[in-house]
């Protein structure tokens, strides 16, 4: 076998291979001798079948498709291995020639991952906003517990209030127009956190039971629907029924009710643990984004096309599927934002994604850091606890599905690098002027 690779750009490979005659004669034979076991042919045996028989009845073309699909495999491996390709997908086949009794020859793509220059990953000093608890943090949380287990009464001797329910009609109109999914009967609104337009649940306030009336709103300038963003709408409103929530008091036989707590106070030093271990949690993460950030936008390099269309692609399937799991028209999505937006914004991400997998895939091989069987066994013993299952059914599943083992090695083996480049940098924690 002769093999020839000329680089093209800077992450692009034409490899050209030409195979023994003799070689490929065998790979031949051996691809239909395997091919016509299966067989069933009128008057012959199965495997019995004579080669002519088997030509005339699958074609040589396929034979011979089937009998490179054997001998390439090893083929790309050793110009790999020879060459140190750092290779992004499979070679792709451009051309070839295979004619029995002469040397097979043939052209190949090859794309591997662009050189990246890595800049200061180590021995930085990185600043990072901390993230400090409000002093009533566990008041906070205790009155978010409070309020989920509060309960609706019924409302018949005053308006609405700002921390009412209501049920009500709703029609909207723009210029005159009806509003696409702009109606609704009987809906249930909490006025104190509403999901509406701004300005919206605040003109409900003050309304009696049976009250009709009309509100104005003016959708945001970022709204997602573009047609109507920016712009004025009415709606007539129709209050059907009040309710207001009725919370439970804060005492030991609450704090009995809502876990293993025999009193408020054991209540709220677990709470005072579980905010702790959230403050720690939140500071460890963005400790991890700021030094990403800083390794991958102090790194340089040229990411081809290809690749980040490529991860743009996978992008808009994944945003695609969620879209319509949730009951949303695809469609209907493209419609209202736009093919164009959509995907200049994927590429966006794209564009981050890849740049952070290089990047951090470098500092990997700079590093000798890889993944072993143990760092793999402990990521599915904790799976196994937090999903209270076994250890035989989470390989059983990446049994039935290899990209769920592919993409938990890729977890593991990008936090190892984390943590390395955590490791070997100083975090100094800033005051966060943000909020």
């Amino acid at each position: 076998m002769n093999a020839n690779l000329e680089k093209l750009e800077n992450n692009l490979f034409k490899l050209s291979v030409e195979i023994d005659a003799d070689v490929a004669s065998q790979e031949y034979n051996k691809a239909c001798k395997k091919m016509g076991e299966n067989l069933s042919i009128p008057g012959f045996r199965k495997g019995k079948t004579p080669r002519p028989i088997i030509e005339k009845h699958l074609g040589t073309d396929r034979i011979k498709q089937r009998a490179l699909d054997a001998m390439l495999p090893a083929i790309f491996a050793d110009v790999i291995s020879e060459h140190q390709l750092d290779l992004v997908t499979e070679p792709v086949v451009e051309t070839y020639e295979f004619e029995l009794g002469k040397p097979v020859s043939l052209t190949a793509k090859i794309e591997v991952k662009p050189e990246v220059e890595l800049s200061g990953y180590k021995g930085q000093t990185i600043e990072v906003p901390e993230y400090k608890l409000d002093e009533s943090a566990v008041e906070k949380e205790l009155e978010s517990i409070r309020g989920k287990f509060a309960t609706m009464e019924q409302v018949i001797d005053r308006p609405t209030e700002p921390e009412d329910i209501v049920f009500i009609d709703f029609y909207g109109k723009m210029e005159g127009e009806p509003i696409k999914g702009g109606a609704g009967k009987n809906h249930q609104l909490d006025l104190a956190n509403s999901h509406f337009i701004a300005g919206f649940a605040e003109q409900l306030a003050g309304k009696n039971i049976g009250d009709e009336f009309k509100i104005r709103v003016t959708f945001p300038q970022d709204y997602s629907d573009k047609a109507i963003a920016g712009k004025e709408a009415e709606f007539d409103i129709k209050i059907n029924e009040i309710k207001k929530k009725v919370f439970p008091e804060i005492n030991d036989e609450f704090a009995q009710k809502i876990g293993p707590f025999q009193t408020v106070e054991d209540l709220k030093k677990d709470l005072a643990q579980y905010i702790e271990q959230a403050r720690d949690h939140e500071n460890r993460s963005r400790a991890e984004k700021a030094i990403v950030d800083k390794v991958v936008n102090e790194s340089k390099l040229d990411i081809p096309d290809t690749m980040i269309n490529r991860e743009a692609k996978y992008l808009m399937e994944e945003v695609e599927n969620r879209f319509k799991n949730q009951g949303v028209s695809w469609e209907q999505v493209i419609e209202q934002q736009g093919q164009e937006s959509i995907w200049n914004n994927l590429r966006e991400e794209a564009t981050k994604r890849v740049k952070t997998s290089l990047v951090l895939g470098s500092i990997a091989k700079q590093e000798n850091i890889t993944l072993s069987e143990e760092d793999f066994a402990a990521m599915v013993r904790d799976l196994t606890q937090s999903y209270n299952t076994s250890e035989s059914k989470i390989y059983e599943q990446m049994t039935q599905n290899p990209s769920l083992a592919q993409g938990l090695s890729q977890q593991i083996m990008s936090q190892k690098i984390i943590n390395y480049l955590l490791e070997n940098n100083e975090v100094k924690y800033i005051e966060d002027t943000s909020t």
